[in-house]
């Protein structure tokens, strides 16, 4: 991914629980701030969600989008690409789980944002860390809690 971010963050959880919680869509509204609505569009062969629409209000900032996902088989890695945004040109990212003891896994979540809107790439670039930085927490919070 040209141009992104990348963070990481320990979770008190094994890889699977982690990877639930990522792939447990419809209930991100009640866990991730600025999502208002989060709709499964497709699924994939393998029972999980290969097209998401959400629905963000960020305050100063809503928009509609909808990611298709690729899920590794063996259930460490989970990638998006934007198929379509009101105000995004682009969007990939990813989560990339590594179990470091068991109950201990590494998550890193690497993110690229282009809008359709011209921005400084040093703004762009604190957005996508503020981003990264709620997503990995909230994530955090809500598996260990």
């Amino acid at each position: 991914m040209a141009d992104h971010t990348e963070q990481s963050i320990v979770v008190g959880a094994d890889v699977g629980a982690i990877m639930d919680v990522i792939a447990d869509f419809p209930h991100y509204p009640s866990w991730v701030t600025a999502a208002r609505e989060v709709t499964v569009l497709e699924t994939g062969a393998d029972g999980r969600a290969s097209k998401v629409r959400f629905e963000l209000d960020a305050g100063v900032l809503t928009d509609t989008y909808v990611l298709a996902y690729e899920w590794a088989p063996d259930g460490t890695l989970v990638s998006w690409r934007l198929e379509s945004s009101d105000l995004q040109r682009d969007q990939r990212g990813s989560y990339k789980l590594s179990q470091q003891v068991p109950g201990s896994t590494k998550v890193t979540y690497s993110l690229m944002v282009d809008l359709k809107v011209p921005m400084i790439s040093q703004l762009k670039r604190r957005a996508e860390k503020a981003i990264t930085d709620a997503a990995l927490n909230d994530l955090k919070k809500r598996v260990e809690g």
